[in-house]
């Protein structure tokens, strides 16, 4: 092929293939065909509310916790509490270690505060609680309290360390009645949530400081639930016989003291005292006992019939 022809050829195929491929402009009535895109505005939704659960559910759920709670007590028969511990000793013989759990359940009358207390068993089934105490106390009763063991003493110049944090690792607060004033408005909110700001209705505003130092350095807190069940460690598998029955005794006794189901002198007088202090001059409710269980790790509660 020639050189001329061969150019001629070129700008032929060249010509051609530009008309085939030319992009033509769009037509008014393809503009109308096409889809349009825009933005609309977004829509606020209100976010589903929970509904809360009627009387009848909550009733039903309780039914259903009640069951189940059930499950773990034996209540073919009950047994005097020396037949039940010899049982729960039978039933852990590979547990030497395993620990006897006393189980007071208390009715809950309607105002009835959670039951609480302290007690020295004559024989602790489990190491004290180690204690770091700070008192909010000046003059002579910041001299008793460090006498008393107190761990962090002062006035009201404690209140910003103890807000930045320098004390956090203090267990218990306790301050006298002159001062509460002076730190609820700054600590209320940092101490309340972690259940260390002193008030009245626990104790832990007195005067007595020495005293309640005393008390808290020598015994262990129990505290029921909101149910009513109050739990306590009450000895090893390996006590003898006679530790667990002097435990048991001597802490049913102390929870039939602080619920008001027993009344001696000494709640005579703490009676008295509430009644001075009460405006309305109210008695303190009782909680009634209804039922008493001895349990251990694996065994189930027994009911105790001679308690």
């Amino acid at each position: 092929m020639s050189g001329p022809f061969r150019r001629q050829c070129v700008r032929s195929f060249a010509s051609t293939l530009g008309r085939t491929h030319r992009i033509s402009p769009v037509s008014p009535s393809t503009w109308s065909s096409t889809r349009n895109f825009s933005s609309s505005p977004v829509a606020l939704v209100r976010k589903p509310t929970k509904k809360s659960p009627s009387k009848k559910h909550l009733a039903l759920l309780a039914k259903r916790r009640a069951r189940k709670g059930e499950q773990g007590v034996y209540t073919h028969e009950k047994m005097t509490l020396a037949d039940a511990i010899n049982v729960l000793r039978a039933v852990e013989v590979a547990r030497p270690s395993a620990t006897y759990e006393l189980v007071i359940r208390t009715a809950m009358p309607r105002g009835t505060p959670v039951p609480t207390g302290r007690i020295n068993l004559p024989r602790e089934a489990k190491p004290r609680k180690e204690y770091r105490i700070l008192v909010f106390a000046d003059g002579r009763q910041a001299d008793e309290a460090k006498r008393a063991g107190a761990h962090v003493v002062g006035g009201l110049e404690l209140v910003e360390a103890v807000a930045e944090g320098k004390h956090n690792n203090c267990t218990n607060i306790l301050c006298t009645p002159s001062l509460i004033r002076g730190i609820s408005v700054r600590l209320g909110r940092i101490l309340g949530p972690r259940g260390l700001m002193p008030s009245e209705r626990r104790g832990t505003v007195t005067n007595d400081i020495e005293g309640y130092i005393q008390r808290l350095s020598g015994t262990t807190e129990w505290r029921g639930d909101k149910t009513g069940n109050i739990r306590m460690p009450v000895g090893k598998m390996h006590f003898p016989i006679e530790d667990v029955v002097k435990n048991v005794k001597a802490f049913i006794l102390n929870v039939k003291r602080a619920t008001g189901n027993i009344k001696d002198a000494v709640t005579e007088a703490e009676a008295k005292a509430q009644r001075g202090k009460s405006k309305n001059k109210s008695i303190k409710p009782v909680n009634p006992i209804t039922r008493i269980l001895l349990s251990s790790t694996q065994a189930p509660g027994i009911q105790i019939k001679d308690l």
